[in-house]
């Protein structure tokens, strides 16, 4: 399969500090309960703590990126116009309710290759995604972290040079391991991913001079 040159369009806020550390978050199993395919958003589902806990980080400094892959589009299963109104709900649950407005939501539509690998740039555990976030959002990777339920998000994380945490509440259920797959920490909550973030110190400021590396 040919490498896709498509990525989705970044929604994102102006008002965030260039250079920014970010969190990486995924979707189902971390941010949302994971209902496979699921874009209706009376199914809509948030894992306890996690409005609170993105609120207080986002005033901590961290911007708030989610990186998703839906290739429930890939696979015809709902359209792109479908995710897009499925976000907008989420997105709104999460001000109405929180407080909280994501800086970004980048999603890949597309299928692994046979193998189950990515067969693009932005399919985790690729990390075309959070790279793509970094230059448009000016974010440092060095100081960000990518949370995910599985081995998948870890790899991405790394890849992109950031710090990688393992959302472990069941999500990965093949544990293929590799350096790159090794997740600094592990959590099972949000609240203590809250309390892991903070007691590393918070976002630092960036010197003017920082910016997006890929380490």
């Amino acid at each position: 399969m040919a490498l896709s040159a498509r990525l989705p369009a970044l929604r994102a806020r102006q008002s965030r500090r260039p250079w920014a550390p970010a969190l990486f978050l995924d979707k189902d199993g971390t941010l949302v309960e994971d209902v496979p395919y699921n874009v209706d958003p009376a199914r809509l589902r948030f894992m306890p703590g996690a409005g609170s806990t993105l609120a207080r980080l986002s005033s901590a400094g961290f911007a708030l990126v989610m990186i998703t892959n839906q290739s429930g589009i890939g696979r015809g299963l709902f359209t792109r116009a479908a995710f897009d109104l499925l976000e907008q709900a989420l997105r709104q649950r999460l001000r109405e309710s929180d407080g909280v407005e994501l800086d970004g939501v980048l999603l890949c539509p597309h299928l692994p290759d046979d193998a189950g690998a990515p067969a693009c740039h932005c399919r985790k555990p690729a990390a075309g995604l959070l790279l793509q976030a970094a230059t448009q959002l000016k974010l440092d990777l060095t100081r960000s972290w990518m949370v995910g339920d599985t081995l998948d998000d870890v790899e991405a994380g790394h890849r992109a040079g950031c710090r990688s945490l393992l959302f472990d509440c069941g999500g990965e259920t093949v544990w293929r391991m590799s350096p790159l797959r090794e997740p600094d920490h592990r959590v099972r909550q949000w609240s203590e991913l809250e309390a892991l973030l903070l007691a590393q110190g918070g976002p630092l400021q960036a010197s003017p001079s920082a910016g997006p590396r890929s380490g």
